[in-house]
């Protein structure tokens, strides 16, 4: 009898969630996993479409302007994210590399380098089920110019089994004298936007606690009694919705919202673009590679993040490239609601221009070949990925952070970066059980807390998620695992063999692409 009260009374209790992107996902799989209501509404036509995420940033490494602080938590949500996702990752590891043009010096990351790696000792000891980056004295290797030099005699394996492998490609079409030493490979992966996609997509639709309406725009919001009304326009014509709990994911246009329920919030937006690159490299595997810089100068950080089918994601944090002008700004005391420029919002919109696209690629792909003069050869490879994103307060470098909360049973999704959203989830768990809006008892693993989405196989995931490429105008490589078989020349790519526990099987990789 008390476990069916229990269920009675969390099923009297709804949360509205506006915005569906993957902290609005990610939340609404969490709550309708415990059996909570939860109505989730979006303006786009599918689940997470909004800014691109390529990386787990298990650690934080691509931002040397970040605290310790941050490092440790992104590292945290990053492992915890990979337990709830083990399919939406692409299992590679990063080079970091700092360029002789810069002013840092690879030494001035070893502190935090060993700090991180200690933390992952730790967080492993106290759950075994948390080694998803390799053994964690092997968080991070450390390659000399000696070695480098060693290793560009080396044939370039098809499939990288080992650190080494993943360094050859480096070794042999990088300048090496345009860098310092060491260079440093460390266990972060590589995260697809558009296989979390998939995965909230079909887990929602398993979960009968959670109604998903697409293609519908919230016009207000108001306080009701202890909850909230929402009124939005659909297809249908106008609805309105009666939720206990409301939480704003609406990401950059998270503003908008707090301006509806009349909440002050001070907040950064900021509008980034990565540009999607072919560059034919036969026999040769690339891990992601980092060459540092001094961001919005023509000397910024250059990024070069690998796919299937010779696709490379490219970013350059220069004003012609990833920045824009007056890309980055922040609220107001007349607003919660940042105010970017039309053009921008224009590009977030509708299309871009055709040229301008083009323009931009190339000028990345100039960027990466000042380092990999053979990357000059790369060409145009579609539609970028862009959007812009919410920074809570007034620190531009902020990028560990997860919710915050108004009075009135209300809650905004604050991250910044994609390993953030299951904190948010928590968080707000956390506060529905704090006001009795859910009768739960807060512990199981993270595998108990998500049974239905991680029933979910590698198959039906990037099958979805290839579909969702196409749909949204992506080429179907970027879909894939990376450690899988491209779509196109079936040169199989096989997943790390490093000291890394698998987290797919070969079987399920080998099954979802001849899917």
């Amino acid at each position: 009898m008390a476990n069916s009260i229990a269920e009675q009374d969390i099923n009297q209790a709804t949360v509205g969630i506006i915005g569906a992107g993957v902290a609005g996902s990610t939340i609404a799989l969490r709550l309708a996993e415990q059996g909570i209501k939860t109505l989730l509404i979006e303006q786009g036509d599918g689940l997470v479409n909004g800014p691109p995420m390529c990386h787990l940033h298990a650690g934080g490494n691509l931002y040397r302007e970040i605290s310790d602080e941050q490092c440790i938590k992104l590292l945290n949500q990053s492992i915890n994210t990979l337990r709830i996702y083990p399919h939406c990752v692409n299992q590679r590891p990063t080079v970091i590399a700092v360029p002789t043009q810069d002013p840092g010096e690879p030494s001035d990351l070893m502190p935090r380098l060993h700090l991180l790696r200690d933390e992952y000792k730790r967080i492993v000891a106290q759950d075994p089920r948390n080694q998803l980056l390799g053994e964690p004295d092997q968080y991070f290797t450390l390659y000399q110019f000696e070695d480098m030099q060693r290793l560009a005699q080396l044939a370039t394996p098809e499939y990288p089994s080992a650190n080494d492998d993943w360094m050859i490609p480096i070794a042999k079409q990088v300048d090496l004298t345009q860098l310092k030493y060491p260079l440093v490979l460390v266990q972060e992966y590589g995260l697809s936007s558009l296989r979390i996609a998939a995965t909230a997509t079909l887990s929602l639709a398993k979960l009968g606690q959670a109604q998903v309406l697409t293609q519908t725009k919230v016009l207000s919001v108001s306080q009701h009694q202890q909850g909230w009304q929402i009124e939005t326009q659909d297809q249908q014509g106008q609805q309105t919705h009666q939720v206990d709990f409301l939480v704003n994911a609406c990401g950059f246009r998270t503003g908008q919202v707090d301006d509806m329920a009349k909440f002050k919030r001070q907040r950064i937006v900021e509008f980034k673009a990565a540009y999607i690159a072919r560059w034919q490299t036969p026999n040769a595997v690339w891990p992601e590679v980092i060459f540092h810089g001094q961001r919005g100068t023509p000397k910024g950080m250059a990024q070069l993040t690998p796919y299937c089918d010779g696709h490379f994601q490219l970013h350059g944090m220069t004003k012609n490239i990833t920045l824009f002008k007056d890309g980055l700004v922040q609220s107001d005391d007349t607003s919660s609601q940042p105010k970017l420029p039309n053009a921008l919002v224009n590009k977030i919109v509708n299309h871009w221009p055709q040229d301008v696209l083009v323009s931009r690629t190339e000028q990345a792909i100039e960027h990466l070949s000042q380092f990999i003069p053979s990357f000059s050869q790369a060409e145009f490879g579609g539609k970028p990925l862009f959007g812009a994103q919410q920074i809570p307060g007034d620190d531009a470098d902020l990028r560990a952070a997860a919710v915050s909360f108004e009075q009135h049973n209300y809650a905004r999704a604050e991250i910044v970066k994609a390993s953030s959203a299951l904190t948010a989830a928590d968080q707000i768990l956390e506060k529905l059980v704090q006001l009795k809006l859910a009768n739960l008892k807060l512990e199981g693993t993270r595998e108990t807390q998500f049974p239905i989405t991680l029933q979910l196989g590698m198959t039906e995931i990037t099958q979805l998620a290839t579909e969702l490429a196409v749909h949204r105008n992506y080429p179907a490589a970027l879909a894939l695992p990376y450690h899988a078989t491209s779509s196109r020349d079936k040169a199989a790519v096989t997943q790390q063999k490093t000291s890394a526990k698998p987290l797919v099987s070969r079987a399920e990789i080998e099954v979802a692409t001849a899917s």
